[in-house]
């Protein structure tokens, strides 16, 4: 029977090298019925499904491998025949990875991690090697590895296509704003090209308007493609973190540097302290007491993590419960394993990860300003169409003429001439109406905001997310290093008083620095209680602390380093020395940062270190006192529970030692059980001056040295001990991070805590920082990753989103990458715009995910960092809700801007739509327009973007996404303000036609020009017929223009009226500037000084448009000539009952605000 199931594996393997089922192969390797979606003729998948399933029945009645060659040859035969007979075979049973044993039925634990992996963490290492047929002592052999290769490929993670220059560069012209531009631009240069061939000169100004809109469109194409090929690199950088060789035992051989992708599972590696994991393994053997990796990035675990052979009985564990496995892209920190291959590639942790990266990527959307925006575009390009057709057919009777015989039209006459120059006009109406300059304000606002939160140590990756920041409504925040400061801290000392009675100290400081914080209450002279916990905490220790860069950091373990720390503020029982250090350490901080523990390095000898192990859970050192006058002495610490078991007495705070009865012990215990509800780990210290043997120890060469070698003598030599204190750890909240959570509430923001540590931990940080009350029920607001994944879609959803809006936060402990990205996509679902923070490699999926992705920039991974929108510099949540509070001032701004512009541009309209209902030559210039939008009106609107945060702005809930930035009553502002900017330009380019003597007690006649009728002036066409008509001369500046044939006088001679218009225009926008400081502040409340910028970018603008009136070549290019003193003071009385009229409209903004606050209260 062995024979027929090797056979049948031997025939699943040949299935791989066909090519043309090669591929079916691939693509549904490990589905649970894989048989099923190959039920095609002739394809050997599926015959190799069935040979699969009847492995699974031989190796159920008698297992053993069977090997050899004939076996091999058998099976070949067998697979050529079965492909030749093409026989009806039924539907295969489970495949999983497994090609070289006997296949087990997989159970439900085995789907996770991968569909069909094989759990090897939940299994014995004798079924672990005999799954990958493979012996420690020699490792696979190189036939295994092609078979191993040929079914799973080479170990390293797929490489994503990348997007060609000529789609990026395409992808830029698709945003509805660009387009409208695109053709705006075609036709001005259409038109252009048809003047120039009536010319005989021709100057580049014919074709500057289309040569500035083409710019402008260019230039943002240009932005877009730096950006987009700047953003994708986070593939890479998991790839990077790849390592690039291993240690490999094969065929006896142990080769030393094996390039890391040429590894498949059954592998033999050996890993050593330094070494970066090449692939998932499974621990094989211990080379060392323990063997501990930092895998922080992949699972969030502050501290690096222990590493055992046995293995767990939960096939269902959380990453952070495998404590058998390592896994690819971490860090071996101490010791050395031995360890089996179990995946590679794609099917690796970090592989998962990469998957899930890209399967984020996929679901990328546009921002909310974005969606709006070209809402408003497609908006914009209909009204722009329909108004411009229905301008020129509004003149329709200046180029199409009609005979009427017998009441039918006859004789029709078309006047191309005139047609193109109504063509024209709407030609300038489109110009009037598209904010040219819109794109590029927003980008520079979007950028001015980036600097800003840059000051603030928030660096902006991606320019829309400053905007989409103000909209934020949930943050889901890692806990350590983000609400945490990352780094441990003793903030709990417990001592003993007397028999029976016990001392607690808070311990103040949440950093390394010696000089943070101190030991409160402690007394002035240190007893030898605490002489003894000093003691233990300086020398029972292998960590230390280095100052580089203006702060301190731990070197080594973080608990050890925090418990050296806590020496330094327990101080020296010398008051002398303790001067000494503290003089010491003002002049050198680095070489003195440890003075205290240095102390008590100098007076006592390290002789032997018992390693921390599983069983004890506790440490050792033996040491020897420098006075020579005591024998050795046993320095303890360890977890407070199993030190405290192996204690027979109790030093109280005078030195004398007194037994530990049981009610002493229980107190202690009670006290232990008080610090770990606070989320604190407790450590207990200890020592021992009874070592019998050991008491004279001096080295290697001492007879008792046999005892130390082997660790199973470690329990016994460390009994009998004197318990001394207790010390309770945490990584503590930053300071900063309370009163954060605090504005988050008001603000109508919920904050979700989602971390790798442990429940009681997460809610005890939870509690501190005010995102739960001491007393609050957490049965409904607490949760272990694993049960909320538990809970059906509907009972997720009723969780996460039934109280929106109301500041109630979640926290969820031992999460996943996949918890994180379920918790995301739930959130989103329910219209919440997720903000979400994370710092490891396991966080990338769900900062891809989110619609913001805040990574850290001290702690966090490159991979981290690249799947971000936003890196925060000092891994600080306060800075969170710093941008957040900048995103909604930046959204302001926008909306300043945008209602500037936009009420500007409909002033436009209707002065050109205006003109052309009422027959008027043409007011404007499209280059005139063109000048007015982007030159005249970009500095203002740019400058609209400093206006600082309103007050009040995190005291009003987050703004929904599906928001519009036009409002009715907006809209409504924007008609009336457009209305009269409209109004006014037209009347001042009419008054200078209709009226040559005064207007409102001012001189008009002083250049001499002639004064027309209104009939004359809107039926200007008909010039020709009006014999008895002429113009007489007119000065402007230095200039005499003259008339030749009168009715040049509404052609060349609208130079003056056309230079009032355009000026009245700039006029009304600069002030119109002002009333865009706030939406419905009166400039009574907030003055036009609160933006400094604004006063100089109207300055600018003015500037500007002086050196075009008065430079005689610009002024040329733009159809404009010098105004008069007289003329200014004109232009200054038709435009400034702009602001008065919007001071009524924000009146009654601020009243229908009321109004809409009052309603939602009700």
């Amino acid at each position: 029977m062995p024979e027929m199931a090797q056979i049948a594996v031997e025939v699943g393997v040949l299935g791989l090298v066909v090519p043309s089922c090669k591929k079916h192969l691939l693509q549904y390797r490990g589905t649970r019925q894989l048989g099923r979606n190959h039920h095609h003729p002739g394809c050997v998948v599926y015959k190799a499904c069935y040979a699969r399933r009847i492995a699974v029945v031989c190796s159920q009645q008698q297992k053993g491998p069977a090997n050899t060659k004939n076996n091999a040859a058998a099976a070949t035969k067998v697979a050529e025949k079965a492909i030749l007979e093409e026989r009806s075979i039924p539907a295969a049973g489970p495949l999983s990875r497994q090609p070289l044993q006997q296949q087990e039925v997989m159970g439900e634990g085995e789907q996770r991690g991968g569909v069909g992996s094989y759990p090897a963490w939940a299994r014995p290492l004798e079924g672990v090697l005999q799954h990958f047929q493979v012996d420690m002592s020699n490792g696979l052999t190189a036939s295994a590895v092609e078979m191993q290769r040929t079914t799973f490929g080479w170990n390293e993670l797929e490489k994503g296509k990348k997007k060609p220059f000529w789609e990026l560069v395409t992808e830029q012209f698709n945003d509805a704003l660009v387009q409208i531009l695109l053709v705006a631009a075609a036709v001005s240069f259409v038109l252009a090209l048809s003047d120039v061939n009536k010319m005989s000169e021709v100057g580049i100004e014919a074709f500057t308007e289309p040569l500035i809109i083409s710019a402008i469109v260019l230039l943002n194409a240009v932005i877009g493609v730096w950006q987009e090929s700047k953003a994708e690199s986070t593939l890479q950088a998991l790839k990077e973190m790849q390592s690039e060789a291993a240690r490999v035992l094969r065929e006896g051989i142990q080769i030393m540097d094996l390039p890391a992708r040429e590894l498949v599972p059954g592998d033999i590696v050996e890993l050593r302290a330094g070494d970066k994991v090449a692939a998932d393994m499974r621990v094989a053997a211990l080379k060392s007491g323990t063997v501990r990796l930092q895998q922080a990035s992949l699972t969030g675990e502050s501290e690096p993590v222990l590493k055992q052979i046995e293995e767990g009985s939960d096939e269902d564990i959380e990453l952070q419960g495998k404590e058998c496995m390592v896994f690819a892209g971490t860090t071996v920190t101490n010791g050395t394993c031995v360890c089996v291959v179990t995946e590679t590639g794609m099917a690796t942790e970090i592989g998962k990860i990469q998957a899930q990266i890209q399967d984020a990527a996929k679901e990328d959307y546009d921002t909310p300003l974005t969606q709006k925006l070209d809402e408003f575009a497609n908006l914009l390009t209909k009204v722009v169409g329909t108004i411009c057709v229905l301008v020129w057919l509004v003149n329709y009777k200046y180029f199409i003429s009609w005979d009427v015989e017998d009441g039918f039209p006859a004789n029709f006459q078309f006047n191309f001439e005139q047609a193109t120059y109504y063509f024209k006009v709407a030609v300038a109406l489109a110009v009037a109406a598209i904010p040219e300059g819109l794109p590029a304000v927003i980008t520079t606002c979007l950028a001015l905001g980036t600097r800003r939160m840059a000051e603030e140590n928030a660096i902006v990756r991606k320019l829309p997310s400053v905007e989409t920041l103000g909209c934020t409504s949930v943050i889901c925040s890692d806990k350590t290093g983000t609400l945490t400061t990352n780094q441990q801290s003793v903030v709990r000392l417990v001592g003993v008083q007397a028999p029976e009675e016990l001392r607690t100290f808070v311990v103040s400081g949440t950093s390394y620095d010696p000089r943070d914080g101190e030991v409160l209450g402690l007394p002035d002279v240190v007893d030898m209680n605490l002489q003894s916990i000093a003691q233990v905490c300086a020398l029972c220790n292998d960590a230390g602390i280095q100052y580089k860069s203006g702060g301190f950091s731990a070197v080594g373990m973080p608990t050890e380093a925090a418990m050296k720390v806590l020496v330094e503020k327990l101080r020296v029982p010398d008051t002398k020395v303790q001067e000494e250090i503290d003089a010491r350490r003002s002049v050198d901080l680095e070489k003195a940062a440890l003075g205290a523990c240095q102390y008590w390095g100098q007076r006592s000898k390290r002789l032997f270190t018992l390693e921390f192990d599983r069983v004890r859970k506790s440490m050792s050192v033996i040491v020897k006192e420098v006075d020579g006058q005591r024998s050795n002495k046993l320095l303890v610490k360890g977890a407070a529970e199993c030190v405290l078991e192996r204690c027979s007495s109790v030093q109280l705070r005078d030195g004398s030692v007194v037994p530990l009865n049981a009610s002493f012990r229980e107190k202690i215990m009670a006290s232990v059980e008080k610090l770990a509800c606070q989320g604190l780990r407790v450590l207990a210290c200890a020592f021992k001056t009874d070592l019998g043997t050991l008491s004279n120890y001096t080295g290697p060469k001492h007879p008792a040295h046999q005892s130390l070698v082997a660790s199973e003598n470690y329990s016994a030599i460390e009994s009998e001990l004197t318990f001394v204190g207790l010390a309770g750890l945490q990584d503590p909240p930053r300071k900063e991070v309370k009163p954060a959570i605090d504005d988050c509430k008001q603000a109508g923001i919920r904050v979700v805590v989602i971390t790798g540590d442990n429940k009681s931990t997460a809610e005890a940080i939870c509690r501190e920082i005010g995102l739960f009350t001491q007393n609050e029920d957490l049965s409904r607001r607490s949760f272990i990753g694993r049960d909320f994944m538990k809970l059906s879609q509907g009972d997720r959803c009723a969780l996460l989103l039934g109280q929106p809006g109301s500041g109630k936060g979640f926290v969820f402990s031992r999460a996943e990458p996949i918890h994180k990205q379920e918790i995301v996509r739930v959130l989103k679902s329910g219209g919440e715009v997720v903000a979400m923070t994370g710092d490891g490699v396991n966080d990338a999926p769900a900062l891809k995910l989110a619609d913001i992705g805040i990574a850290m920039g001290i702690t966090g991974t490159e991979v981290a960092k690249e799947a971000s929108d936003m890196v925060l510099a000092d891994d600080d949540f306060a800075t969170i809700v710093i941008a957040v509070r900048e995103g909604r001032s930046i959204y302001d701004n926008m909306k300043a801007f945008i209602r500037y512009l936009i009420s500007s541009n409909i002033g436009e309209v209707v002065c050109i739509f205006l003109m052309a209902l009422l027959g008027f030559p043409q007011g404007l210039l499209p280059v005139q327009l063109l000048w007015v939008n982007l030159v005249t009106d970009g500095a203002p609107a740019t400058a609209l973007g400093f206006n600082p945060p309103e007050r009040g702005i995190m005291n009003r809930p987050p703004r929904p996404p599906s928001e519009g930035i036009v409002s009715g009553w907006t809209f409504f502002r924007f008609m009336a303000i457009g209305t009269y900017v409209g109004l006014a330009t037209v009347g001042i380019f009419a008054l200078w036609y209709l009226n040559n003597e005064s207007f409102l007690g001012i001189d008009l006649s002083a250049d001499g020009h002639t004064a027309v009728t209104f009939n004359q002036l809107s039926h200007w066409g008909e010039c020709p017929l009006w014999p008895e008509f002429h113009a007489s001369p007119y000065t402007a500046g230095n200039n005499l223009y003259t008339f030749a044939d009168p009715c040049d006088y509404f052609s060349a001679g609208k130079v003056k009226a056309s230079t009032l218009a355009m000026t009245t225009l700039v006029a009304l926008e600069m002030f119109n500037a002002l009333n865009a400081l706030s939406e419905n502040n009166s400039l009574l409340t907030t003055p036009p000084w609160v933006n400094r910028s604004l006063l100089l970018a109207i300055t600018v603008s003015m500037g500007l448009h002086f050196a075009i009136l008065y430079t005689p070549w610009l002024a040329n290019a733009f159809g404009v000539v010098p105004l008069s003193a007289s003329e200014w003071l004109i232009v200054i009385l038709v435009s400034f009952p702009i602001v008065p009229i919007d001071e009524v409209l924000k009146l009654i903004g601020r009243q229908l605000a009321k109004n809409q606050a009052a309603e939602k209260l009700d």
